[in-house]
């Protein structure tokens, strides 16, 4: 049995601080919170004894300091293997800029649309099959090499596209909040050739 652990970053902003939408065009670092979130993904992760063997992430500092965060509090000294794919999407006119200024752009239900079903809003430069392959591809080299467990630390937009390796993303978004909170996690399972959603949206 192949076990992926997707897990998103931690915050990157503090409670007096107003969020803006992030993307892959802005790098920001975890804030103490977020350092905090990390620890309690690796804590949880020991607590179910689940070791990842290798651990991605995007080139992104958030994602990266939370993986090695990770690592440090399941006391791994193994290193952590930046990937393109996992990314963050580039929000287009939206990046960076305050929620409220995205839904005057774009409606509130465009942004349900993308949190309930992942359609991606006009002006967002993002290729969500594109994204669905590389999860696909990522998954059967998982497979391919006969990695027991993996961990992969990414973000909100590219997190909410792995259940397609279900097979059925409907029924799991039917059942599921297809968004990943902010330092929540998820398990995936392959078996009997099969990719099946163990946990998802785990806020430790």
């Amino acid at each position: 049995m192949t076990k992926l652990i997707i897990a998103r970053h931690g915050n990157t902003f503090t409670s007096n601080q107003t969020p803006t939408r992030v993307g892959a065009r802005t790098d920001l670092a975890l804030v103490e919170s977020g350092r905090a979130q990390a620890e309690k993904i690796g804590a949880w992760l020991k607590e179910n004894d689940i070791y990842p063997e290798i651990t991605y992430s995007s080139q992104l500092k958030r994602t990266i300091e939370t993986a090695k965060i990770v690592l440090k509090t399941l006391g791994y000294a193994q290193p952590v293997f930046p990937l393109e794919i996992f990314n963050e999407i580039d929000y287009g006119e939206d990046e960076n800029q305050t929620e409220d200024k995205v839904i005057a752009r774009i409606g509130a239900k465009a942004i349900k649309d993308w949190d309930d079903k992942a359609i991606v809003p006009d002006g967002w430069q993002f290729n969500p099959q594109a994204c669905i392959e590389n999860w696909k591809g990522f998954a059967q080299h998982v497979v391919d090499d006969e990695q027991e467990t993996i961990m992969v630390v990414t973000s909100n937009g590219i997190a909410r596209f792995a259940p397609h390796l279900t097979g059925n993303f409907e029924e799991f978004s039917g059942q599921h909040k297809i968004k990943l909170s902010t330092g929540a996690l998820g398990v995936l399972e392959f078996i009997d050739n099969q990719w099946i959603v163990h946990d998802w949206n785990v806020k430790p």
